[in-house]
């Protein structure tokens, strides 16, 4: 029976997986467009088991304790035409984790994280789009990300899709990531000057829902994904450790 095991190097909150990494570790099983839905925050350090049911479901096991599910999808969701790379570098120095974080370790937009130890995704507003408005960073892979063939693992590309998502829905709220449908066109290059870009599709009460894509230094789509972030109703949970 095949297992996961994320290392604690690939946190969101600090006892618990980055969602966007975590998806992209239960894709990696499955040659197709996966939606990976939390049921519980992905343990640390801890092996899951990875269940195969009827019609393509996949349950995330930790003993008898679901702690994820995963069902095939098609993603039809079309993405904005990007900002350019200065205006996602401009956009990027108003990320609104520089000055307050709820988790500054995450492995995708935690602004504690060296160079070679994080993705350093820092979405913030586009000024110059407002239709939809959008939020957009930099990004350049590290070596550390190379798959082997000078190219992104297709994990690390997923895990891109993530957190810019939330930097586009979030109020100042606390938020989690409840869902993901991702599908990776093909991997960026180390090194390579891409743009990540998020936007907002919908919300509703604590639910909301946003899109998310990464392009690489032509402007070319790369990747993109759509997720569900959940406002938790009890935000001191997930922050009262920290």
């Amino acid at each position: 029976m095949a297992t996961i095991n994320i290392a604690k190097c690939f946190c969101g909150p600090p006892h618990s997986a980055n969602g966007g990494y975590f998806a992209g570790r239960v894709g990696n099983l499955f040659n197709q467009t996966l939606t990976v839905r939390l049921i519980q925050p992905p343990p640390l350090e801890t092996e899951l088991e990875v269940v195969q049911l009827a019609e393509g479901l996949v349950e995330l096991r930790q003993s008898e304790n679901l702690i994820a599910q995963a069902r095939p999808a098609q993603l039809d969701l079309v993405a904005p035409p990007p900002p350019d790379h200065l205006q996602a570098v401009d956009a990027s120095r108003h990320y609104y984790g520089f000055d307050r974080h709820p988790f500054p370790t995450c492995f995708v937009c935690g602004p504690a994280r060296g160079r070679d130890d994080g993705l350093r995704i820092f979405a913030g507003p586009v000024v110059e789009r407002s239709d939809p408005p959008i939020v957009a960073a930099p990004w350049v892979p590290g070596g550390f990300l190379d798959r082997g063939d000078g190219k992104v693992k297709p994990e690390f590309m997923v895990a891109a899709l993530d957190c810019p998502g939330f930097a586009a829905v979030t109020r100042g709220l606390l938020m989690l990531l409840g869902e993901l449908t991702a599908h990776v066109d093909r991997c960026v290059h180390i090194d390579e000057s891409c743009t990540v870009m998020g936007w907002r599709i919908s919300g509703t009460g604590r639910r909301h829902v946003a899109g998310t894509a990464v392009f690489d230094e032509d402007g070319e789509l790369c990747a993109r994904a759509q997720a569900v972030w959940i406002e938790p109703a009890d935000p001191s949970r997930f922050t009262r450790s920290m």
